[in-house]
């Protein structure tokens, strides 16, 4: 079983940056390791995601060109880089990794069967 332990939330004004790690408890299995976030009341919703060999990243439109995904293998660490928040981003952000070796089901939350505890990202106004 592999454990996936996110960090780096925390309380930030807008137009702020925050950095959220993800760390893998043993050389990735996975092929995809990715984000979602899920705001009060809301449906937990895709955010990026990118292969372990970093060949392949994919964004939701509301984050790209502001949020980076990236990957160190020798530290089994995936990062969200977000840049230039907004209010609108405050969720609890879950770290999620899948075996799924292809492209069309990769932003699907249901494609993910390994999924982290979650760290909350609030952004003030």
């Amino acid at each position: 079983q592999v454990q996936l332990v996110e960090s780096g939330g925390g309380l930030v004004q807008a137009g702020g940056s925050l950095r959220l790690s993800c760390a893998a408890s043993r050389r990735p299995f996975s092929t995809y390791v990715g984000w979602f976030r899920q705001a009060p009341g809301k449906e937990r919703e895709f955010v990026a995601t990118i292969t372990w060999s970093g060949g392949s990243t994919y964004y939701t439109d509301s984050v790209k060109g502001r949020f980076t995904i990236s990957v160190d293998n020798a530290k089994r660490t995936v990062y969200l880089q977000m840049n230039s928040l907004k209010p609108e981003d405050t969720a609890v952000y879950y770290c999620a990794a899948t075996d799924y070796t292809g492209s069309i089901h990769a932003k699907e939350k249901r494609t993910y069967g390994y999924w982290g505890q979650g760290t909350q990202v609030t952004v003030s106004s």
